[in-house]
């Protein structure tokens, strides 16, 4: 019977869940779950954890080779798909004895789109055509709990917000978020749930102390486990390019991401979900790293298509 190990190089959460429609195009395949090996702070187990394609998670520990092979190689896996061209990562799994190993040309991912890259490898293999949306699993029951701690209902409209990104030249500015919330706040009664983590609380402490403050609910003392469900019960989301963003993507909600040095090509075209904002001046096939349009992105533009996107 085929024992099948997905490696994912990617560190960030907003990667592994792009890259989850592969790793469940290949459970589906084998006809049964897979074991994903991948960074901790992807957050694999959380997202996985109610997914019937993964049964289990195993930690790829960045240093650790020889560690990362005891792991593996008692699991006697006879194949592995590696979404990288990293030549550690074969011989991670060469050396845990796996049969067949099938991975990105070496030294081939330098510039190329992100999940057109993953989706056409997959594709290749399994010779089926894959729906690059991807989807994350909650219980009726965490989702019941989180209606209920959160009184969140049809009352208002509940809006998860990305404020934070993974630099500030990819970060819309506090300001004129807080603006946009009292903005769209006027048109209808919101509750507005503000993304990020522990080290954003500075961004988040500005919008909970502003006029809009009293509509907030941060997540930035909860885990991401605690999340999901809240997000996964949520009208929609606006937010800058974040890994809260392609979550909330994966829980099927509509989505206005704000892209301003980072590629929509590579990181908003794979969902039916995503609506893309860029700068004035650029496109989506424009917009990239190094466009650094945080100033350009216009305020107006971002308010009409939020209010149609509530509508």
């Amino acid at each position: 019977m085929s024992k099948a190990l997905v490696v994912i190089k990617s560190m960030g959460i907003g990667d592994l869940v792009i890259l989850s429609a592969n790793i469940h195009a290949i459970s589906k395949y084998i006809k049964k779950p897979v074991t994903v090996l991948a960074q901790k702070n992807t957050h694999a187990r959380s997202i996985f954890k109610h997914d019937p394609h993964v049964g289990e998670v195993i930690e790829l520990d960045k240093k650790g080779f020889f560690n990362i092979i005891k792991k593996i190689k008692p699991k006697s896996f006879d194949q592995a798909y590696i979404y990288s061209d990293s030549i550690r990562l074969y011989l991670i799994a060469k050396l845990s004895n796996i049969k067949n190993i099938y991975h990105y040309n070496f030294f081939s991912k330098e510039g190329k789109n992100f999940f057109k890259t993953a989706k056409e490898f997959s594709e290749n293999l399994l010779n089926t055509k894959i729906d690059s949306q991807p989807k994350i699993f909650l219980t009726s029951d965490d989702k019941s709990k989180a209606l209920k701690k959160f009184n969140i209902s049809n009352k208002t409209k509940n809006i998860i917000c990305g404020i934070s990104a993974s630099g500030p030249t990819k970060r819309w500015e506090v300001k004129k978020y807080i603006n946009l919330f009292e903005s769209i706040n006027k048109k209808f009664p919101c509750k507005f749930f503000l993304a990020g983590g522990a080290e954003d609380e500075i961004l988040i402490n500005q919008i909970l102390n502003s006029t809009i403050g009293k509509n907030c609910i941060s997540f930035s003392k909860m885990t991401i486990e605690e999340t999901l469900p809240i997000i996964g019960v949520c009208d929609v989301c606006i937010s800058n390019d974040t890994g809260f963003a392609h979550v909330a993507s994966a829980l099927g909600l509509k989505c206005l991401i704000l892209f301003m040095d980072s590629p929509p090509l590579a990181y908003g075209t794979y969902s039916k979900n995503i609506s893309i904002i860029v700068p004035n001046g650029e496109s989506i096939e424009s917009c990239g790293h190094n466009t650094r349009g945080k100033n350009n992105i216009s305020f107006n533009n971002v308010l009409d298509k939020a209010l149609k996107l509530l509508n």
